[in-house]
Formats: C-alpha cells, sequence, structure tokens
C-alpha cells in the first residue's frame, strides 16, 4: 500500500513536467512563446509543428469579418508557407528551384560555415603552421651534407615542370581567393569599407570559377607524367622507418623518383584534387551535378547511417545540394591547404637544393646522391649505356 502511495506521488508530480514538454499556446494564439525562445538560446531543439501548420489555412470561420487582400492569411502566414514550403507558389519560370522563394535549410548551413567549419578549419591552418615553425627551430635548414659535384643531372623536363606549376599555381590561387572569400567579411571590411569589399569579393570568385579549370587540367597532367613512379614498393617501407632521414643529420634512406613521403602528398594531392573538383563542378553546375541526394541514398543503403542513429536526407532541392557540396569543398580544401603548406616548406626554405627541380629541373648531383640514390644509379646507367651505344666520333 504504501508502494502505490508513493508510485501515485511520483506520477502526479510527474504530470506538470511532461506538460511543459508541449508550452501552452494559448496566450500568443498558437505563435512562438518565451520558452521557445529561451529553449532555441540554450541550444535545444524546438518542434516547429507549430510554426509549419500555422499559415492561415482552415481557420476561415474564424475570420470571417476579418478578411484582407489576402484573404484568411496574415503577412506571418505567408511567410511562413513559403519557408515550411507549402505555399502556393506561381512562376513564369519553370527552371529548377524557381518556386523556392525561402529556403529554410540555409541557416544550419550559415552557423556551420561561419562557427564550427570555419573554426576547426583554422586550427588545421596554423596547427601545420606551428608543427613547421617546430620543426624548423629543432632541425634546421636540411643541408646537402656531402661535398657539392659542381655537376647537375635533369630532374624534371620542362613539360613536368609546367603541369607542376600549372597546377600548383591554380591552387595557390584558389586557395587564397576561397580564404578571402571565407574570412573576408570580418577581416577585409574593416580594412577597405563593404565597397572595397565587395570589389574584392567579386574579383575572387571570377578567378576561383574560371582558374578552376587551369587546376584540373593541372591536376590531369601532374596524374598522367608521374603516377607511374608513385606506386608503392618495399623501398618505401625502408624509407618510412628511417623517417626518410629528416630528423636525423646525416642520414640518407635510399628512394628512387620520388620516396614515399613525397608520394604521400602525391596521392593526396590526386584524391583530394579529384574530390574538391567534383565538388567545385557541383557548384557551378547545381541543376546538371547534384552530388549528395545520390551519395546519401547509398550510403543509407549500406546501413551504417542508422546504426549511428542518422538517416541522411535524400529528397534535397538545388539550393540544398549546393550547401553540403560547397562545406564538403570548404572541408576538403583546408586538408589541402595543410599539405601544401608542408609541401611547400620542404621544396624551398626547408630543404638545400629542392627548389631546384621545379625552378630549373636540374638539381646537384650530390643532392640526388643524397635524397634519390636510386633514382641518380638508374639515370646514370641509362646515360653510360646510351655513351656506350653511340658510335665514338
Amino acid at each position: 500500500m504504501t508502494f502505490l502511495r508513493l508510485l501515485f506521488c511520483l506520477i502526479v508530480l510527474a504530470v506538470p513536467a511532461l506538460a511543459q514538454d508541449a508550452p501552452d499556446r494559448n496566450s500568443t494564439g498558437g505563435a512562438t512563446t518565451l520558452e521557445d525562445i529561451l529553449a532555441r538560446q540554450r541550444g535545444e531543439t524546438v518542434d516547429n509543428g507549430y510554426r509549419s501548420g500555422n499559415t492561415g489555412q482552415g481557420n476561415a470561420e474564424g475570420l470571417m469579418g476579418q478578411l484582407g487582400t489576402r484573404g484568411v492569411a496574415s503577412d506571418s502566414d505567408v511567410y511562413r508557407a513559403l519557408r515550411y514550403g507549402s505555399a502556393d507558389v506561381t512562376v513564369s519560370s519553370n527552371g529548377p528551384a524557381a518556386s523556392v522563394l525561402i529556403q529554410d535549410g540555409g541557416m544550419w548551413w550559415l552557423n556551420f560555415r561561419t562557427g564550427p567549419l570555419r573554426d576547426y578549419g583554422t586550427y588545421i591552418l596554423a596547427g601545420m603552421l606551428g608543427i613547421l615553425l617546430l620543426f624548423f627551430l629543432i632541425r634546421g635548414k636540411i643541408r646537402i651534407d656531402g661535398e657539392k659535384t659542381g655537376r647537375t643531372v635533369t630532374r624534371f623536363s620542362g613539360f613536368e615542370r609546367f603541369g607542376h606549376w600549372l597546377f600548383a599555381g591554380s591552387f595557390l590561387i584558389l586557395g587564397l581567393t576561397g580564404l578571402l572569400t571565407l574570412y573576408g567579411r570580418d577581416f577585409l571590411i574593416p580594412i577597405f569599407g563593404k565597397e572595397g569589399f565587395a570589389a574584392i569579393a567579386q574579383g575572387c570568385k571570377w578567378l576561383h570559377n574560371n582558374l578552376a579549370w587551369a587546376f584540373m587540367l593541372g591536376l590531369i597532367m601532374v596524374t598522367v607524367n608521374w603516377i607511374a613512379h608513385n606506386i608503392p614498393n618495399r623501398t618505401d617501407l625502408k624509407w618510412l622507418a628511417a623517417g626518410g632521414g629528416l630528423f636525423t643529420k646525416g642520414s640518407h634512406p635510399p628512394a628512387k623518383k620520388f620516396n614515399a613521403g613525397q608520394k604521400i602528398i602525391f596521392w593526396a594531392c590526386i584524391l583530394l584534387g579529384v574530390s574538391i573538383s567534383l565538388s567545385g563542378l557541383s557548384l557551378l553546375f547545381p541543376f546538371e551535378m547534384p552530388l549528395f541526394a545520390k551519395t546519401f541514398s547509398i550510403a543509407n543503403a549500406t546501413g551504417i547511417p542508422q546504426m549511428l542513429g542518422m538517416n541522411l536526407p535524400v529528397q534535397m532541392s538545388p539550393q540544398e545540394e549546393m550547401q553540403y557540396a560547397q562545406v564538403w569543398h570548404v572541408m576538403v580544401a583546408y586538408v589541402f591547404i595543410a599539405i601544401i603548406i608542408a609541401h611547400i616548406y620542404l621544396g624551398s626554405v626547408g630543404m638545400e637544393g629542392a627548389f631546384d627541380a621545379m625552378g630549373t629541373g636540374e638539381v646537384e648531383e650530390q643532392w640526388a646522391r643524397e635524397h634519390h640514390s636510386l633514382w641518380l644509379e638508374e639515370v646514370q646507367e641509362k646515360e653510360a649505356n646510351k655513351a656506350a651505344a653511340s658510335p665514338a666520333e
């Protein structure tokens, strides 16, 4: 009996708490309450069903004496209907998404883009710069240990270097214009004003959209030129085991034309380059190349999202497709830029003689012996065979 009384008391006490889950909106006529506003400020999820269904329809009897130019729907009703996609919209254009006047999903994208996406991306870039600075302070510039011979070896042909610089140069401009677009409102408007930033942003957009074609052409050239030399082999394991000689002075593990570190960068550039190109094309041609609805459909079919408590959306408007594509584009770009920063460091101030490979195409023979000994042996063997095959004059 005592147990039943205790259970009854708990039920009575719980009823008010349960009732709070559905706020009483009679005082506001069904509109947003103070509790709704406070809940959103606390980051809690608020059911918007009371708003999406409150579009002035089905209430004609109660408003017959208040008919206006919009019938029984007020301005707020119309905007809610437009926002939640229930309005009867008629447009002269029949293009994709022409009848979408308010795209409600844009708010999560805006908040994510200006919040976590930019914050964590900044951490990635700052972290890479910090690591390289620490590495330079500890290791210093990697010098050529042996005595220079004064002889050079052709490292890359003019065609190879053209493909590299087309790929690299376009990427640098794309990265810079992308970062200016992402951070410009906060850092450039205080300096140049809104009109000045508008001109900068317009120029960045034009460069970003058009240099994408040069980037993709460079990506194809780099892939064709070097993919055969970047197939992993057992030599790479030895190179990795020795840390590439980067951390120990005088350590020079053998390597072919590309060592394991360069192969990692190569494949990262190829995979990230393809991914960022696809998302970029989807942004340029959102109606012709939607990516994420199909991708999410395939992912849902595997059952993995459901195991994680998610069900990815498979019905998307073109605007939503562009939002997902833009988020993915930026995420890949942050990782890509961080990797290229490390590549630029080692190819310039971080290692003596490295820049010559892409600058003139010729490298010091001793540099080649220390960093790509197996490749140098192959080159010298080919030259010796060629000299032996040539008739003496």
